[in-house]
């Protein structure tokens, strides 16, 4: 059977069409966020991977809809929205994000957060850590960048974050200290979604 001209361009047409206003959305997406308290540049898109950007899929779970999944060993997030549909997150992975796995709830939420080292921190790299062992203030300087979700379980806190960063290019891999980082442009944006007692699933390899 062959194809008309006539279809054959109006499919192209429709092609394009979807390209640039995914192309716009994703933009919009990353763009400045100059209402902050610390304002956000706008984050070009060639300096994140089309797989890593903020997208809505099509994403089979047994999980209830406004949970979330942390795949560890994809370095992927997911919020899920129900009807097989999710919002997927590029996320970078540290050694301590691969010291929890199955069922946690946000126990506190925290925009712009301070940051402390833990004592393990200290202890495993002491020349890099001990200088902040009184604290970071929040800011754009600071490792856990513009929001964190901590994680608890059984009413308690169970030192897992989900947290924006400033070293955006960690983002895809694991690093070799920190929770569950995202780009704070994603990080604010699935603050915005969830709530205290939200549930979150870690998988892990």
């Amino acid at each position: 059977m062959s194809i008309s001209r006539r279809g054959l361009l109006l499919g192209s047409l429709a092609l394009l069409a979807g390209c640039s206003t995914n192309g716009s959305t994703q933009r919009a997406n990353y763009a400045a966020r100059t209402e902050e308290a610390h304002p956000l540049p706008a984050m070009p898109l060639d300096k994140i991977k089309p797989e890593l950007r903020r997208t809505e899929v099509a994403y089979e779970t047994g999980q209830t809809p406004g949970t979330i999944v942390v795949d560890t060993p994809a370095r992927r997030l997911y919020y899920i929205l129900g009807d097989g549909m999710a919002m997927r997150y590029g996320i970078g992975v540290g050694r301590e994000g691969l010291a929890l796995s199955g069922s946690a709830y946000i126990g506190r939420k925290a925009e712009w957060p301070s940051w402390t080292p833990t004592a393990n921190m200290i202890r495993r790299d002491p020349a890099k850590n001990r200088r902040y062992a009184g604290g970071v203030p929040g800011g754009l300087a600071n490792p856990l960048g513009a929001r964190a979700l901590y994680l608890y379980r059984g009413g308690g806190d169970t030192h897992f974050r989900i947290h924006g960063t400033n070293q955006p290019s960690s983002i895809g891999h694991a690093m070799s200290s920190g929770c569950i980082r995202m780009l704070n442009h994603d990080v604010i944006d699935l603050y915005s979604r969830v709530d205290v007692g939200t549930k979150v699933f870690v998988i892990q390899a």
